[in-house]
Order: C-alpha cells, then sequence, then structure tokens
C-alpha cells in the first residue's frame, strides 16, 4: 500500500476515535445560575457590597465547591406585587433556578394575605411555566394585625410550597430568630433599625439557608 494511502486511513482512524470519545464521553454539567427574587434582605440593605446576603452566599457556595452563581434580585421596599412586576424579566434565558423571598414589605404595610398570595402564587406560576426550580423562603407575620390576619398569612408559604412542589425554608431570619436571648440578637446581629442583619448576621442566615440552596442547584443540573 502506499505510503499517501496509509497517512489517509490513520487520518480516518484517529478522527473516528475522537468522534466516539465525543459520543460517549459525559457532557461536562454548566455552572447553574440562580436569581434570588426578594426585598431589601436580599438586596442587602446597609451593608457593603460584599457583605450582602448574595455575595456571601456566593462565597459559601464556593466553598462548598458548588458550581453556581447566584444573582442578586434584590429591592429594598419591594412587595410581592413588586416581585410579580418584575419577574418575566428575572427569569432571562440563563437562569436554571429562582429563590422567592418577599412579603416582609406586605406585613409592614399590612396588605390583606389574599392579595400576597395570590402574587406569589402567581410568581411560582411563571417559575413553574418555564421548567425553573424554587426555593421559596417563608415568614410568619406578627400579632398585631389579629387572629385572622395571622392564621391567613402563616399559611401562605407552606400551601403555596406544596401546591407548586417547591423546596421550603420556613424563614430568611430564622437562624435569629431561634435564638434564645433577643435582646442579645439585635445587638449582635442585627444593625440599628432593629430589621435587618448585619454582616455577622446575614453570614449566620446564609449558613442556615445554603443547604437548602444546595438542594435547589441540585434540582436545577438534574
Amino acid at each position: 500500500m502506499a505510503y499517501g494511502a496509509v497517512g489517509r486511513l490513520r487520518k480516518r482512524a484517529v478522527a473516528l476515535t475522537a468522534a466516539l470519545t465525543l459520543a460517549v464521553a459525559p457532557a461536562l454539567a454548566a455552572p447553574v445560575t440562580v436569581a434570588a427574587l426578594g426585598d431589601s434582605l436580599t438586596q442587602g440593605y446597609g451593608l457593603p457590597p460584599a457583605q450582602g446576603f448574595v455575595p456571601q452566599l456566593n462565597a459559601w457556595l464556593a466553598e462548598q465547591g458548588a458550581e453556581a452563581t447566584v444573582l442578586n434580585a434584590g429591592v429594598s421596599g419591594d412587595t410581592t406585587a413588586g416581585g410579580l412586576s418584575r419577574v418575566e424579566w428575572t427569569l432571562t434565558p440563563e437562569v436554571d433556578a429562582m429563590i422567592v423571598a418577599l412579603g416582609g414589605n406586605d406585613l409592614l404595610r399590612g396588605i390583606d394575605p389574599a392579595s400576597s398570595r395570590a402574587n406569589l402564587d402567581a410568581i411560582l406560576a411563571k417559575a413553574g411555566e418555564r421548567g425553573i426550580p424554587v426555593l421559596l423562603i417563608g415568614m410568619v407575620a406578627p400579632g398585631n394585625y389579629g387572629p385572622e390576619f395571622k392564621r391567613d398569612f402563616d399559611a401562605i408559604y407552606p400551601d403555596l410550597a406544596e401546591t407548586h412542589d417547591t423546596l421550603y425554608a420556613p424563614s430568611f431570619l430564622g437562624a435569629l430568630e431561634r435564638m434564645d436571648d433577643r435582646q442579645a440578637t439585635l445587638a449582635r446581629y442585627i444593625q440599628g433599625d432593629g430589621i435587618h442583619p448585619n454582616a455577622e448576621g446575614v453570614k449566620l442566615i446564609v449558613q442556615d439557608l445554603g443547604p437548602k440552596v444546595l438542594d435547589l442547584i441540585e434540582q436545577a443540573a438534574d
């Protein structure tokens, strides 16, 4: 056989081997992009940019070896209605999963729980239409609006998490709310406004919610 023919056969064999390798090799998993749709707690109110919830969460995820990036879609003062109004452009094509942490400003304004429920229901429905897994972060109402308001509001998050089959965390501030000494917690982990966590408080919140976010990332990667 002529040398040129042998060379051509060798090139074909190399090309065939490469093609077969590509066909059987597992596809590399692309990093997961998570949008955190929320209010001032998500946005990082009162904190330097690197110390807010999303930057600290991204750093924590990197420490866990998670191939993921969380995008800050938090807007200070936002209600569930505000979240609904911007969920369409929050769920851009690169978003693979979403954290929903809204409702605190509904409480501050005394908005009818039925309205808050409808808005959150619509947000979760839009995520479902796109096949976007969600971590829904809930909260409970104080008692100052009366027992009926509290009953109706407190039921919103677990009900919707079950209806839409989302991951669920009972409270954004759960890590701080579970501490026994409220005054000491306020002094050490909350900013001067008595509402928003400081950087150390955010660190505890991230450690508390982080495992749920890892579950969310795993769902998105499947």
